[in-house]
């Protein structure tokens, strides 16, 4: 080695196994590590569970490696010992060749297994497994009950799980799928698996690492590593960067404004909305600037395409959802544009963090609001960014659902197992332990599983419910909607939601999708097929969302403080600040009042403006049953009440609330969007939608709070 930047005695990168130490050197050509890269060797070389805290790009992939493959040249580990989990299979790509090139420093190998990988591959994989396997939690599932695969050969022997982006595990169902698999995968190898996750800014790191650390939480030892950094904003601390809002009325107006700034720059916009992706990138084609597209519902050959093309080129634009938000390496952007807001401000965190990363240069976002409401919006969240605060991550209450999706798993993986010692699996994990007895004896009951002399195995109802393509739908924790494969000739384009191709429309039948327009000339419904050639304009791109909407009680109050004149710390544009005037001196006396909710009256139309979040409205509408309308879907900002109320009825039903909150009213609908909820007894399922879509603290705040009545007919 030509020179070493370990230079006095103790210091932690003496610990590094030499071989690294001379590439990171001489090959990546780095003087020396960044902070926490250098935090990180000690305790991940000692075998510590840890979260890794760092903004996108901040060097966690190479805080994990470095330490880990020397341990694994140090402790002579062989076969899989190392499995490395991303949330998206994109992430997955982009990170596989960094991540073997590190390995074969050392003579050692990475492969990566998704769903998208060849059989072929996977049956190199088998035969001769890497070192590092990069792949998916599902993916990870369908190895442990897969008949192909035998997971004690392949899986028995790793020691690390590395879990990138692990705050977007935690926050939702696929967390719970993670932490159950990771107890599963202890029992098949015997030992204690150390874990680490790489994550962005959280509000509550310590809690993160906690959860991850799963049963074991309490008797193993762990570290937050998130050492001082220019670039890293850790809670509660002043935000660098260069933000500006501006408000533009229309997204065919936000087009015009990205087309003429920032020329000769490249430029990342983020949208929330597939079909906003779809419409601001013809938009932009049609002015003449070079775009890019990148969602979920592209195929992976032409998100490849776009995001490769991008990566190499220098006057364009790339619009995107949240796809680019995590990871995923696009090169040296100069610029972020966000088209009216995201939902938290971990997300915005992670979007501004793609910027700034050169010599030089600053995070930097224009903010581009397309209506009123999405302008206060962005500027409620941008008061509690320039605050520095963050969302606490948590994961969704009562996962019984997963419970049930846990219990068929693990008798396809084992094929049969004692009803007596199931429990044991998951290590005392809640709540996939005793709690479950009700669970399972639902599913013996529905024939879900058999049983036959104290053993359990998979019964006919599984097979009829989940057993298509060997039981793929049981590795996955999500629920997908329905959509239609779009085909020019044999070339994949992407999927589109079966509505445009079914709602009555004058003239031909045209999509949008990948930023431009096609024909539709066949449709093939038994295989969900939509064959299409190429058309001048006229597409329609329409997708059918998920899940439970709505704003968090921080937020929406955060908005209620922008009506009531706070103007959050970044530079507004003329335009903006015209349309905030407007909402403070126009609508704000009839929304917010500063001393407490206001309970307004207009005609028959009478609402109760909390400003409290969609879940923390939808448990108020419950509590309040006697006076709230009962034909209603609560908002993020208010909770409309029966056009008879009067302030007697009001306060009788106020003070009788009290401290006896009700579970939010749950829409039949919504239970059948929870995946596996037809293994479990449908009040178990209501009552997890239920307890999902409450929000106790925020109902709560919102009851304690004063009322200013103005019930007034006109």
């Amino acid at each position: 080695m030509t020179s070493s930047p370990a230079s006095c005695p103790g210091d932690p990168m003496e610990r590094l196994d030499p071989v690294v130490l001379h590439h990171i050197v001489n090959t990546l050509g780095w003087p020396d590590l960044r902070p926490l890269q250098r935090a990180a060797i000690k305790p991940l070389m000692d075998g510590e569970d840890a979260v890794l805290l760092a903004p996108t790009a901040g060097g966690k992939t190479e805080a994990a490696c470095f330490p880990l493959l020397s341990a694994m040249a140090r402790h002579r580990w062989h076969g899989v010992s190392v499995l490395y989990l991303c949330p998206l299979k994109a992430l997955l790509n982009n990170l596989i060749t960094r991540v073997d090139t590190y390995s074969q420093w050392l003579g050692r190998r990475a492969a990566i297994w998704h769903g998208d990988i060849k059989e072929s591959h996977r049956r190199r994989i088998r035969t001769d497994p890497p070192d590092i396997l990069l792949t998916t939690p599902e993916s990870l599932e369908s190895m442990l009950i897969g008949v192909k695969t035998d997971h004690a050969h392949l899986l028995g022997n790793v020691r690390t799980v590395i879990v990138d982006e692990v705050h977007a595990f935690a926050g939702d169902d696929r967390g719970w799928h993670l932490l159950a698999v990771l107890e599963r995968l202890e029992r098949i190898s015997g030992r204690r698996i150390q874990r680490i996750g790489l994550s962005a800014t959280v509000g509550n790191p310590e809690q993160l690492l906690t959860w991850l650390q799963g049963a074991g939480a309490g008797n193993r030892a762990g570290r937050v590593i998130a050492p001082a950094h220019p670039t890293v904003q850790l809670p509660n601390t002043p935000p660098p960067g260069d933000v500006e809002l501006d408000y533009v009325a229309s997204l065919d107006n936000a087009a015009k404004l990205i087309a003429s700034l920032h020329h000769g720059e490249k430029r990342l916009v983020f949208c929330d909305s597939r079909r906003q992706v779809e419409e601001l990138g013809a938009a932009l084609r049609a002015r003449g600037v070079t775009a890019y597209l990148s969602h979920a519902s592209l195929s992976a050959e032409e998100r490849a395409r776009s995001e490769q093309a991008f990566a190499e080129a220098r006057d364009c634009v790339i619009i995107a959802t949240s796809t680019l938000e995590l990871g995923i390496d696009v090169g040296d952007l100069d610029r972020v544009i966000q088209v009216d807001s995201p939902g938290t401000v971990a997300s915005f965190l992670q979007r501004i963090g793609r910027t700034g990363r050169r010599a030089g240069t600053v995070r930097n976002c224009l903010f581009v609001t397309t209506r009123k409401e999405t302008l206060l919006h962005a500027a409620g969240l941008l008061l509690l960014w320039g605050r520095g605060w963050v969302e606490r991550v948590s994961s969704p209450p009562e996962p019984r659902h997963l419970v049930a999706q846990q219990l068929l798993a693990l008798a396809l993986q084992e094929h049969k197992m004692g009803d007596q010692l199931w429990q044991g699996e998951w290590n005392g994990l809640a709540p996939f332990d005793s709690s479950a007895e009700p669970i399972l004896r639902h599913l013996v009951r529905e024939g879900f599983l058999d049983e036959d002399g104290g053993l359990l195995f998979i019964g006919p109802e599984a097979e009829k419910r989940f057993g298509r393509r060997h039981f793929i739908e049981l590795t996955a924790s999500f629920t997908a909607p329905p959509q239609f494969t779009v085909l020019s000739g044999r070339a994949e384009i992407g999927r589109t939601d079966p509505s445009v191709l079914t709602e009555e429309r004058p003239g031909p039948r045209r999509l949008l999708l990948a930023g431009r327009s096609w024909q539709v000339t066949f449709i093939d419904w038994t295989r969900k097929r939509v064959f299409v050639e190429p058309a001048d304009s006229g597409g329609i791109a329409k997708w059918t969302s998920g899940g439970i909407a709505g704003l968090s009680y921080e937020l929406t109050r955060a908005m209620r403080e922008v009506l009531l004149g706070a103007d959050p710390p970044v530079s507004l544009t003329r335009r903006a600040l015209a349309c905030l005037r407007t909402w403070r001196e126009d609508d704000a006396p009839d929304l917010v009042h500063p001393a407490g909710t206001l309970l307004t009256r207009v005609g028959d139309d009478v609402r109760w403006w909390t400003w409290a979040g969609y879940r923390a409205n939808a448990t108020l509408a419950a509590t309040l049953a006697a006076v709230a309308d009962p034909v209603q879907r609560p908002t993020d900002y208010w909770v409309r009440l029966r056009e008879d109320l009067t302030p007697e009825m009001w306060r009788a039903a106020r003070a009788g609330a009290g401290n006896s909150l009700v579970l939010p009213d749950v829409d039949r609908r919504a239970v059948r969007g929870l995946k596996f909820s037809a293994a479990l007894p449908e009040r178990l399922a209501v009552a997890t939608v239920a307890m999902r879509l409450a929000d106790f603290p925020g109902a709560t705040s919102a009851l304690a709070e004063p009322v200013r009545l103005h019930m007034r007919r006109p």
